[in-house]
């Protein structure tokens, strides 16, 4: 082939192939629904299987059934609950009630109540390690991870960290990370044995870590960080190996695995959607809703939810200078590939 058709169709090829693979990163706002209740509200969570999307709001957690787009039932009881976490295998789900310093286990199928499990002060995120059928709880308020067997609702453990815990994940392999916000620092967990292995510093890359996620392909992990970083640490040494830059307020992090991306939702009304490969390059910032900082991948169907609401301009802030939000506003924001 002559070298300017050879050109040329390479060009060609490339040009294809950009165009295919931006369509593949191309999100937007799909639909946004205001539900009632109270403006407050921290993780979700999505059960594929049924369809639902599990939605904190202070005193209860909202089931938000993602066909219908309406709330279909509520776990009551749950004071100050921060996150939802999903026992697919033995049909349970998990409440943190930070106000209550305990956890709720409920049924999947029915949303009943079972059981609530005495935790460590200030029970946060917290994640379910079907390695070892246990969930772990980050206590928020003492530094420690409380260790529940998932099976028989009983504190197994107590785990003491060396700093405040955020968002903490697992490989289904018997490994645990957590997000160590004031030290800069990722903390590995052994589920099994149920003790530290090691810290694994971030800085001076990341500064706070909180939003926290796991490529289990690519044994990635992924930290969203307060300096508008997302920082990718290698889970297998501990090591830095890359970088992206997000938007501010980050709280959350997930990766969608089918698709090789990873989303990072930001207080500043931004998603950040980055590229799980080397050189971890920004594929798309979806403009989302102020205050949206978390966030659930449903990976059936690749849309991802947020929820948010709107600023009470006429209220004082708060005892510690936060915004005032407006009642009535709370809002469930639908991200979907176009």
């Amino acid at each position: 082939m002559h070298k300017s058709w050879r050109f040329m169709a390479v060009a060609g090829l490339s040009a294809l192939f950009g165009t295919a693979l931006a369509a593949d990163v191309a999100y937007r706002v799909a639909d946004k629904h205001v539900l009632e209740g109270p403006v407050r509200w921290d993780y979700l969570s999505v059960d594929s299987q049924r369809h639902r999307l599990f939605l904190t709001r202070g005193d209860h957690v909202d089931v938000f059934d993602l066909e219908r787009q309406q709330v279909v039932g509520a776990i009551a009881g749950t004071q100050g609950v921060h996150g939802v976490a999903l026992a697919a295998d033995l049909g349970l789900g998990f409440t943190s009630n930070g106000a209550a310093n305990s956890v709720t286990v409920f049924k999947l199928d029915t949303l009943a109540p079972v059981a609530t499990v005495a935790v460590g002060k200030g029970p946060d995120a917290l994640v379910y390690d079907p390695a070892t059928r246990h969930v772990f709880v980050a206590n928020a308020k003492d530094d420690s991870l409380s260790v529940i067997d998932a099976a028989t609702w009983k504190l197994d453990a107590t785990i003491p960290l060396p700093g405040a815990p955020e968002t903490a994940v697992v490989d289904g392999k018997g490994k645990l990370f957590i997000a160590l916000e004031d030290k800069n620092a990722i903390a590995e967990i052994d589920t099994r044995k149920q003790k530290l292995l090691a810290t694994h510093s971030v800085a001076p890359l990341c500064d706070e870590p909180a939003g926290l996620a796991i490529d289990l392909q690519a044994r990635l992990l992924y930290a969203g960080c307060h300096n508008q970083k997302l920082v990718v640490v290698d889970a297998r040494t501990g090591k830095v190996v890359g970088s992206a830059p997000i938007g501010h307020g980050n709280d959350a992090v997930t990766v969608d695995q089918e698709r090789k991306l990873v989303f990072a939702s930001n207080g500043d009304g931004t998603l950040t959607v980055v590229a799980t490969t080397p050189p971890f390059a920004v594929r798309a910032t979806v403009d989302t809703m102020a205050r949206a900082r978390t966030l659930a991948l449903d990976p059936a169907t690749h849309k991802v939810y947020l929820v948010a609401a709107e600023v009470d301009a006429s209220a004082a802030p708060d005892a510690r200078g936060r915004q005032a939000l407006k009642p009535g506003t709370f809002t469930v924001i639908t991200v979907a590939p176009q």
